[in-house]
């Protein structure tokens, strides 16, 4: 029984979360919902109300070979460009998409240059939207945001390890504790919910419940070279660090900090960059911190859990120059959360993500 109710917890999560455009009959959406193309510096803005896109390039990238790298359009809707083609950025090219019942919307994809030391989108973490099951997540909304969280494979048990909190004077922060799924949860070797805030995507199709990190597709566009990682933080560990059989481990709880600067090309992806904090000193206050970034390999001097899983580093020539064209940014309450390890009551509290640049 209790895996039957698991498994139909799971289900609904994802009917729940797949259904974003209800309609009666023939459905006359006809929205682009998720664009990339290559070389963007950032994750393109879609503008519903005037049916326009807008990507950001580098200074310097020839806009006649831009390549449509991943386009998403409304359910039961088609659109004349498909993944591979090419677009020509130097004027505004036009996308159609045609909804279910015939309607046809001409969507404007429009260029501009990119910005020379860029910033994450909502880095202050002061947008917040409320989501159509009623809870916060970052960003001004579901379309346009860069941040994700655990919340959607989660808030389904009535558990939000990621909440929004106010600072004053408008001033919000993420604030993530490690919770206790209870004992349903549990008896399947998922006692926990670490809380996390990342750039990249839940992806509730992909949903796993022996592996949260199944759902979540990490990282979003960026195209600078910072030296360091600045940000605010609390930190709190949980009075008891167990592991997923509520066995008590040696170790304390910690949480994990870490920016890494990616190069996606033709199917693989290098690690150019990294700047980590795992620490398991408690930190009451809300502290400003740097963490530098190293380019290139790391070497031995660096934890394991700093290196690369599946995948390589850039070459070393290219780390001195080369562009990311990607940056995975995650906290979490728990360093081990993923492993449904971690103390219960962990809170960490997160503000201010800023990429420093070298003068």
């Amino acid at each position: 029984m209790k895996k039957v109710v698991l498994y139909l917890l799971v289900i609904l999560v994802s009917t729940m979360s797949c259904i974003g455009e209800d309609y009666f009959g023939r459905s006359k959406f006809g929205n682009i919902k998720e664009i990339s193309v290559s070389n963007q510096a950032s994750s393109a803005r879609i503008l519903n109300d005037s049916v326009k896109v807008l990507v950001e390039i580098p200074a310097g990238v020839d806009l006649s070979t831009i390549t449509l790298e991943k386009l998403e359009v409304s359910s039961f809707a088609t659109a004349d460009k498909t993944v591979g083609d090419v677009l020509d950025l130097n004027t505004p090219q036009i996308i159609t998409v045609t909804a279910e019942d015939g309607s046809t919307y001409p969507w404007k994809i429009e260029s501009f240059v990119a910005a020379d030391n860029p910033q994450l989108d909502n880095y202050e973490l002061n947008l917040w939207y409320k989501t159509s099951t009623d809870y916060f997540e970052p960003g001004a909304d579901a379309s346009s945001t860069i941040w994700g969280t655990g919340n959607p494979g989660t808030q389904i048990l009535n558990k939000l390890a990621t909440t929004p909190l106010d600072l004053g004077g408008g001033n919000l922060s993420a604030r993530m504790e490690t919770l206790d799924n209870g004992p349903i949860s549990g008896a399947f070797g998922a006692p926990i919910s670490a809380g996390s805030i990342f750039t990249g995507v839940f992806n509730s199709d992909k949903i796993d419940p022996s592996n949260p990190e199944a759902a979540i597709e990490f990282g979003t566009p960026f195209a600078g070279r910072p030296a360091k990682l600045r940000l605010k933080y609390a930190y709190t560990p949980g009075p008891s660090n167990k592991d997923k059989n509520g066995n008590v481990l040696a170790y304390g709880d910690a949480c994990d900090i870490y920016a890494l600067l990616e190069v996606r090309a033709g199917g693989r992806t290098e690690r150019l960059a990294t700047a980590w904090l795992r620490s398991e000193t408690p930190q009451s206050d809300l502290t400003e911190i740097e963490v530098d970034f190293t380019y290139g390999e790391l070497d031995g001097s660096f934890p394991d859990y700093t290196r690369p899983v599946n995948q390589g580093y850039v070459s070393r020539d290219s780390a001195n120059f080369i562009l990311p064209t990607h940056i995975t940014f995650v906290a979490s309450s728990s360093f081990d959360g993923a492993n449904f390890a971690g103390a219960i009551g962990s809170v960490l509290i997160v503000d201010d993500v800023e990429m420093v640049y070298e003068e």
